[in-house]
């Protein structure tokens, strides 16, 4: 018989222990705090850096802070951060060369030590997201070494969702509001007339060790209770949807769809989208050196998609146009991942379609291509006619 994973509640006082106890183990504790109007993934120093009575109002390129009369920590959405800034940052430098004055060359691999990482309050669709990108960037035949450094030694506590956005919708991406695996300890958020406290669970031997050193007391059948309604009744509220069809057969049977001149009429190819998206790995390399020429230096970078030169080949880019670019990015988002990687690269965390500067909704899109294919009216037209 499998032995259940110790549960127990922590209140105010046993978040604000988590916090020490990872940065005494020598870990740097990243954390949802609140700067520059927006709730960002930064160090934090204790608990009193997380944003307690903050939630987000959301929609289509439409994101701002609200004050919450409750004190809730987690009662908020995903901002334009993901974990992947810190497991794949935007830049990093791979080696160094330096060039003696009798000409020989010494080539110098970057290794100065990753950081020993815990994040607090990685959701569902994050801990799914980071799952993804093992399978990108450490598994396979040609691994990320940073990334695999960085990513076997970070200590993950997960934070369910309780207050999902009207961008969310990780429900119909196979996902949920709940926390399943791939974490080390799990908070669960309770806010009802016996008070703020959290229900935590462990999901690993070091999670189990970590909560063993944390001042806590046994799981209480209401706490319990709270926390499961709380996650059941979030999974229902979800702000979004994928049409429920067959994704990758969509895309594939749609690569010559009018909608694609649709959106590209809206799309500014800024990349917005592959930037927050936290699944979105490309990279491009460059090399710098000083002005005497003997000291050069290469950098691995983010790269999107939606760059022109992305796709650049002898006589110039691939895919030239906007149409082709999103196309390219969705496509392969929503279908030929799965012929890569075995899964889709969406997770419905919903950043792509806040983040957008035009509000372009991804789950819209595909809904208007499934109905482009069913010889419908898109949904937008829809709507007009009926009223």
């Amino acid at each position: 018989m499998t032995e259940k994973p110790p549960v127990g509640v922590l209140d105010r006082d046993g978040l604000s222990a988590l916090v020490e106890v990872l940065a005494a183990r020598g870990r740097t504790v990243i954390g949802p705090t609140v700067r520059d109007g927006a709730i960002v993934l930064a160090e934090i120093a204790s608990a009193d850096d997380l944003p307690f009575g903050w939630g987000t109002e959301i929609e289509a390129g439409r994101y701002r802070l609200v004050p919450r009369a409750d004190g809730a920590v987690f009662a908020h959405t995903a901002g334009p951060q993901s974990w992947k800034t810190f497991l794949h940052p935007p830049r990093e430098r791979l080696w160094s060369a330096e060039r003696a004055p009798d000409g020989t060359l010494s080539v110098t691999d970057e290794d100065s030590g990753q950081p020993s990482y815990a994040f607090l309050g990685v959701r569902p669709c994050d801990l799914r997201a980071i799952a993804i990108q093992d399978r990108v960037l450490a598994g396979g035949r040609y691994s990320d070494r940073g990334y695999r450094e960085r990513r076997t030694g970070a200590f993950l506590v997960a934070a369910e969702c309780t207050e999902p956005g009207a961008t969310c919708f990780c429900v119909s991406m196979g996902g949920g509001p709940a926390a399943d695996s791939g974490f080390d300890l799990a908070l669960t958020e309770v806010l009802d007339r016996s008070g703020h406290r959290f229900l935590v669970r462990a999901g690993s031997e070091a999670g189990q060790d970590v909560l063993s050193g944390l001042p806590h007391r046994p799981a209480d059948a209401q706490t319990r209770d709270a926390a499961r309604v709380a996650v059941d009744e979030a999974r229902d509220r979800m702000g979004r949807a994928m049409p429920p069809v067959d994704l990758r057969t969509l895309m594939g049977e749609s690569l010559e769809a009018d909608r694609w001149d649709d959106v590209a009429a809206r799309c500014l190819t800024c990349g917005n989208c592959t930037m927050v998206c936290p699944t979105c790995f490309c990279t491009t390399t460059e090399e710098v050196t000083d002005l005497t020429g003997d000291h050069a230096e290469r950098w691995q970078r983010w790269d999107s998609c939606f760059d022109v030169d992305f796709s650049h080949l002898h006589g110039g880019p691939v895919r030239a146009s906007s149409r082709s670019r999103y196309r390219q990015w969705l496509t392969h988002k929503l279908s030929t991942w799965y012929e890569q990687f075995g899964s889709s690269g969406c997770v419905g965390c919903g950043r792509c379609v806040t983040w957008c500067p035009v509000g372009i909704d991804i789950t819209a899109e595909a809904r208007a291509l499934h109905d482009e294919r069913a010889g419908r009216l898109p949904y937008e037209q829809q709507k007009e006619t009926e009223r």
